[in-house]
């Protein structure tokens, strides 16, 4: 059995810069234990063999194993933010929609406005000693605005002290999801209205030049017209909401084998046009977004997620508020285009 280093934590881990599981890592480095039966774990799942805290499964430990020591106690936090991450990433959308992340550590960011001049969008040869086409890069005018979106954690300790770890996480679970449901609303809106600095998405209407098909429905001619209006960009992710999923699942094109055998294989939907299809109740009824996951939207983290750790340390966990900060940005207006039925 390999030893663990024995060090001390405190809730002064949880100021360091890159949270408390960026610092527990510094303090125990997991390349310390390669070829070691414990290669396999992170340093804060070191930590919980260290106190012997079971965090999963039939035999989970109970809340209060947490607070069998001062040390202990400290990891608490921690594990609630591990599971709320979880919940976050159980119906991760935002991963297939997002082009880049970036991490600051305030709550307003002024996002890069790529601007290619004529010769670079007509893509215009270059004569021997000629100019090449330049693309300038500027700061955009207005500021992305970060939001804070979270839950209060309302119980006692008593309620919950004898509840097991495993059966806990389920709530905290469902708490990740909301917030990451309420993060995927703001980067829908972001993708339809823009980001404050005039670049609301291109909107097109079946039945309305260059859409054909009849108003109120949606036909596979329709789609591929709104295809047709993603040049220079690829139109590789479709995001749409429940009804409009319904309709496309319905068409003809779309009931092919391979489709449906991927779809049990995978349980991702591609269309015939090569898109990536997502549904999500964020988008409005009868609405759907193209875009090409490359180029059109930039995410914005203050934070990952933040749970009030005195608090909770000290077993006051009748208002101990989780949170998540983040925003976003689009990139290339253009990338992203709207599709009303």
């Amino acid at each position: 059995m390999s030893a663990y280093r024995e060090m001390k934590i405190d809730k002064s881990l949880y100021q360091r810069r890159g949270g408390f599981f960026r610092a527990l890592e510094e303090m125990d480095p997991s390349a310390d234990y390669r070829g070691t039966d414990l290669e396999k774990l992170t340093a804060f799942e070191r930590q919980l063999k260290r106190f012997d805290i079971h965090v999963s499964g039939s035999a989970s430990d109970p809340v209060e194993k947490f607070f069998r020591t001062s040390e202990s106690a400290v990891l608490f936090p921690a594990y609630i933010g591990a599971a709320v991450e979880q919940g976050m990433q159980s119906r991760d959308i935002l991963s297939s929609i997002v082009a880049a992340k970036t991490e600051i550590d305030s709550m307003d960011y002024r996002s890069i406005l790529p601007m290619p001049d004529a010769a670079d969008r007509t893509l215009a040869d270059v004569a021997e000693g000629g100019f090449l086409p330049e693309t300038e890069i500027r700061l955009k005018e207005n500021l992305v605005h970060l939001r804070k979106r979270g839950r209060i954690l309302k119980a006692s300790y008593e309620a919950i002290r004898f509840q097991r770890l495993d059966l806990f996480a389920v709530t905290l679970r469902q708490i990740g999801a909301y917030i990451g449901r309420m993060h995927l609303e703001d980067a829908v809106k972001v993708l339809k209205d823009g980001d404050g600095n005039g670049n609301a998405a291109p909107s097109y209407k079946v039945a309305t030049n260059p859409i054909g098909g009849t108003a109120g429905t949606l036909s596979y001619g329709a789609l591929l017209d709104f295809w047709a209006q993603f040049d220079p960009y690829t139109m590789n992710t479709m995001l749409v909401s429940n009804d409009m999923m319904l309709a496309m699942l319905k068409l003809s094109e779309f009931q092919n084998p391979n489709t449906g055998l991927n779809f049990q294989a995978t349980g991702k939907l591609t269309t015939p046009l090569g898109a990536k299809l997502l549904r999500s109740s964020a988008v409005p009824a009868g609405t759907i977004i193209g875009l090409d996951k490359n180029y059109a939207l930039e995410q914005i983290c203050g934070s990952e997620v933040v749970v009030e750790y005195d608090k909770l340390i000290d077993r006051q966990l009748e208002r101990a508020a989780i949170t998540s900060v983040s925003g976003f940005a689009k990139l290339f207006t253009d990338a992203a285009k709207v599709l009303k039925v």
